[in-house]
């Protein structure tokens, strides 16, 4: 039998950070596989930018660059910029994020453990507010080879119309917008109807779905791990499935499945990898649970009645805003006294 006390053994950043990054090879594998190694160039092209941007703000604050070098944080807000863009985009669009994401909004509020906004999210919104046009233009499964993709990426070749289209988000929630006009000829048509178009799969876009799965993969690694706590993942997609469940019931020829929100766009990579962040997000059991749960909603604004189609990054920024009242009013109470 085991009894108390207990000594957890001492986790460092680097440790937790390396954990993060093995947890997210699952999904870029499955991208790799559906999508091309394209992704692979553009984690390299934003890991590089980060950790110079890192090292350059190391010096310029008089702090020790092998020591935070080390610690892997910049690799993982590099890896998550590059896995949240578009794998086309040309290579300075990567590298301008991250030295965004890592020189401004973490280390111009103090650096590590001091940032309020996630940094790959707060790039990924300054980025698709600033280049709309290149950050809507996503490959379909299998369509193209790595030099075309190595083209793109370079600069070389900007024909994207041909080899390109919309996100099966974007695709269905435009499709679903034109059967609801009484003058459109799919009128009658639901979303399960218009998904067996060749973009969709099983569950999500082809291709797609499979990514996702890695990342839940990854992100149940992670729990098992005791890096991330059940809270926010399942906070996050409980409330997208409940709420979509609501609005697909009352209009199934307007709405989206359920499943299909889970499976599509950034669900499962923000609620494993993104909404969990420790710095940025909520820290006490409940408030995790307000935070996700919030975050969800702000999700499923955006994506059916807002002007982009997945809303994850900017759900992300905007319940940043609100974990100081959130911690604050979901704190504990201390061992002898009652809750106020």
């Amino acid at each position: 039998m085991f009894s108390s006390p207990f000594v957890r053994k001492p986790t460092s950043v680097q440790s937790v950070m390396l954990t993060v990054l093995l947890a997210l090879l699952p999904g870029i594998a499955a991208y790799v596989w559906h999508f091309g190694a394209g992704i692979l160039v553009q984690i390299f092209i934003a890991t590089a930018a980060a950790l110079a941007t890192e090292w350059g703000f190391l010096r310029l604050r008089g702090k020790p660059t092998a020591l935070y070098l080390s610690d892997l944080s910049a690799v993982v807000t590099a890896w998550l910029i590059a896995l949240t863009f578009p794998p086309l985009v040309p290579w300075w669009l990567i590298a301008l994020a991250s030295i965004l994401a890592v020189g401004v909004v973490k280390h111009l509020y103090g650096g590590l453990g001091q940032n309020p906004f996630n940094p790959a999210m707060a790039a990924y919104c300054l980025m698709i507010v600033s280049y709309p046009a290149l950050m809507s233009q996503w490959p379909a499964a299998g369509h193209l080879d790595f030099a075309t993709q190595w083209d793109l990426i370079a600069g070389g070749v900007r024909d994207l119309d041909a080899i390109t289209g919309a996100t099966p988000l974007d695709a269905l929630r435009t499709a679903l917008r034109e059967a609801a006009s009484p003058s459109s000829p799919n009128h009658a048509l639901n979303a399960s109807t218009l998904m067996d178009g060749p973009a969709f799969g099983l569950a999500g876009g082809q291709g797609w779905e499979w990514v996702a799965l890695g990342y839940l993969a990854g992100g149940l690694f992670l729990m098992h791990r005791g890096v991330i706590t059940w809270h926010i993942p399942c906070a996050f997609l409980g409330a997208l499935a409940a709420i979509s469940l609501l609005m697909w019931g009352l209009r199934p020829d307007h709405f989206a499945s359920p499943l299909f929100h889970i499976a599509s766009g950034g669900s499962l990579l923000g609620a494993f990898f993104i909404l969990t962040d420790p710095v940025s997000g909520a820290t006490t059991p409940r408030g995790k649970l307000f935070f996700a749960g919030g975050a969800a909603l702000m999700t499923l604004m955006i994506r059916d009645f807002g002007a982009y189609p997945d809303g994850v990054a900017f759900a992300t920024l905007i319940m940043n805003l609100c974990v100081p009242l959130i911690d604050m009013k979901t704190q504990p109470a201390v061992f002898g006294h009652k809750q106020d």
